[in-house]
Protein backbone atom coordinates (compact mmCIF):
# COMPACT_ATOMS: atom_id res chain seq x y z
CA UNK A 1 0.00 0.00 0.00
CA UNK A 2 1.66 3.42 -1.06
CA UNK A 3 0.13 6.89 -0.08
CA UNK A 4 0.92 10.35 -1.48
CA UNK A 5 -0.08 13.03 0.75
CA UNK A 6 0.25 16.72 -0.40
CA UNK A 7 0.33 19.91 1.21
CA UNK A 8 0.63 23.61 0.59
CA UNK A 9 -2.00 24.93 -1.54
CA UNK A 10 -4.43 27.40 -0.94
CA UNK A 11 -5.45 30.54 -1.89
CA UNK A 12 -2.85 33.72 -3.17
CA UNK A 13 -2.75 36.99 -4.94
CA UNK A 14 -1.58 37.30 -7.73
CA UNK A 15 2.56 37.57 -8.24
CA UNK A 16 2.62 35.50 -4.64
CA UNK A 17 4.05 32.38 -4.22
CA UNK A 18 3.30 28.80 -2.71
CA UNK A 19 5.09 25.73 -1.93
CA UNK A 20 3.83 22.37 -2.54
CA UNK A 21 4.82 19.42 -1.05
CA UNK A 22 4.12 15.62 -1.63
CA UNK A 23 5.23 12.67 0.68
CA UNK A 24 5.38 9.12 -0.75
CA UNK A 25 4.84 6.59 2.24
CA UNK A 26 3.98 3.04 2.70
CA UNK A 27 6.12 0.13 0.61
CA UNK A 28 7.84 1.74 -1.27
CA UNK A 29 11.12 -0.56 -2.91
CA UNK A 30 11.72 1.95 -5.74
CA UNK A 31 10.86 5.46 -6.38
CA UNK A 32 11.20 6.59 -9.97
CA UNK A 33 9.48 9.57 -11.72
CA UNK A 34 7.59 11.84 -9.67
CA UNK A 35 5.77 14.72 -11.28
CA UNK A 36 2.88 17.73 -10.58
CA UNK A 37 -0.50 17.51 -12.70
CA UNK A 38 -3.18 20.20 -12.49
CA UNK A 39 -6.34 20.60 -13.43
CA UNK A 40 -8.16 23.79 -13.79
CA UNK A 41 -12.25 23.75 -13.84
CA UNK A 42 -13.21 22.32 -17.26
CA UNK A 43 -10.22 21.65 -18.41
CA UNK A 44 -7.86 18.10 -19.11
CA UNK A 45 -5.15 17.54 -16.25
CA UNK A 46 -2.17 18.27 -17.46
CA UNK A 47 1.38 17.91 -16.66
CA UNK A 48 3.27 20.66 -15.07
CA UNK A 49 6.83 19.36 -14.20
CA UNK A 50 8.26 16.22 -13.24
CA UNK A 51 11.64 15.25 -12.16
CA UNK A 52 13.43 11.79 -12.31
CA UNK A 53 15.78 9.86 -9.66
CA UNK A 54 18.59 11.59 -11.45
CA UNK A 55 17.32 15.18 -10.61
CA UNK A 56 16.56 15.69 -14.69
CA UNK A 57 13.29 18.08 -14.92
CA UNK A 58 11.04 18.82 -17.20
CA UNK A 59 8.03 22.06 -17.28
CA UNK A 60 5.55 22.93 -19.05
CA UNK A 61 5.75 25.80 -21.10
CA UNK A 62 3.33 27.76 -19.31
CA UNK A 63 5.36 27.40 -16.07
CA UNK A 64 9.16 27.84 -17.23
CA UNK A 65 11.13 30.50 -15.48
CA UNK A 66 8.03 30.67 -12.21
CA UNK A 67 7.55 26.73 -10.97
CA UNK A 68 10.92 24.94 -9.94
CA UNK A 69 10.53 21.36 -9.06
CA UNK A 70 12.71 19.26 -6.46
CA UNK A 71 12.77 16.12 -4.48
CA UNK A 72 14.41 14.80 -1.42
CA UNK A 73 15.25 10.77 -1.95
CA UNK A 74 15.40 10.49 1.75
CA UNK A 75 12.39 11.56 2.47
CA UNK A 76 10.51 10.29 -0.76
CA UNK A 77 9.11 13.98 -1.24
CA UNK A 78 8.50 16.33 -4.20
CA UNK A 79 8.31 19.52 -4.18
CA UNK A 80 6.82 22.35 -6.37
CA UNK A 81 7.78 26.12 -5.43
CA UNK A 82 5.44 28.33 -7.36
CA UNK A 83 6.49 31.84 -7.96
CA UNK A 84 5.11 34.93 -10.02
CA UNK A 85 1.56 32.96 -9.33
CA UNK A 86 -1.34 34.29 -11.73
CA UNK A 87 -4.40 33.64 -12.16
CA UNK A 88 -4.10 31.13 -14.87
CA UNK A 89 -2.08 28.83 -12.28
CA UNK A 90 -5.90 28.15 -10.76
CA UNK A 91 -6.02 24.50 -10.71
CA UNK A 92 -6.47 21.38 -8.47
CA UNK A 93 -3.10 20.19 -7.98
CA UNK A 94 -1.81 16.31 -8.23
CA UNK A 95 1.27 15.01 -6.96
CA UNK A 96 1.98 11.68 -9.23
CA UNK A 97 4.66 9.21 -8.66
CA UNK A 98 6.15 6.23 -10.20
CA UNK A 99 7.05 3.11 -7.60
CA UNK A 100 7.93 -0.16 -7.37
CA UNK A 101 6.57 -1.93 -4.56
CA UNK A 102 9.10 -4.74 -4.55
CA UNK A 103 11.95 -6.17 -6.25
CA UNK A 104 9.26 -8.14 -8.16
CA UNK A 105 6.68 -5.74 -9.03
CA UNK A 106 6.99 -3.41 -11.71
CA UNK A 107 6.30 -0.22 -11.41
CA UNK A 108 3.26 1.65 -11.43
CA UNK A 109 1.76 5.25 -10.97
CA UNK A 110 0.10 6.68 -7.82
CA UNK A 111 -1.69 9.73 -7.76
CA UNK A 112 -2.78 12.03 -4.54
CA UNK A 113 -5.79 13.20 -3.62
CA UNK A 114 -5.27 17.14 -4.84
CA UNK A 115 -4.84 20.72 -3.31
CA UNK A 116 -6.27 23.35 -4.07
CA UNK A 117 -4.32 26.19 -5.70
CA UNK A 118 -6.48 29.81 -5.77
CA UNK A 119 -5.00 32.71 -7.42
CA UNK A 120 -6.83 35.69 -7.05
CA UNK A 121 -6.06 38.99 -9.13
Amino acid sequence: QVQLAESGGGLVQAGGSLRLSCAASGSIFRLNAMAWYRQAPGKQRELVASIIIGGITNYADSVKGRFTISRDNVKNTVYLQMNSLSAEDTAVYYCNANIQTSIIDQSRRYWGQGTQVTVSS
